[in-house]
């Protein structure tokens, strides 16, 4: 996954090149489909693909459902963002007032 790269934009990439190697004859089960993916992840997603591993049995786990899984806790992330955001603003604007 790239610094700025979405997970929608990762797992678009990502199934380019699965097909494109299913296209050649070169198939995977979906548990190394699994697999390769978290591993591609960068070091802010750690926490994440740790509970992930974890929690799930990855030998079973549909790769639709690491994707939804993934996509909540990137816009949960971006909302924290906001908020810290958002908080900073209104400390900075209340210490203009002051």
């Amino acid at each position: 996954m790239k610094d700025n790269e979405t997970i929608v934009g990762m797992i678009t990439r990502s199934t380019n090149i699965v097909n494109g190697l299913e296209a050649l004859g070169k198939t995977n089960k979906e548990s190394k489909k699994v697999m390769k993916i978290l591993r591609s992840f960068p070091s802010k997603w750690h926490t994440k693909v740790t509970t992930i591993q974890e929690d799930k049995d990855l030998t079973k786990l549909p790769l639709e459902e690491l994707i939804g899984s993934f996509m909540t806790y990137e816009i949960n992330l971006a909302k924290e963002q906001q908020e810290g955001k958002d908080k900073k603003e209104e400390e900075h604007s209340s210490q203009s007032y002051n």
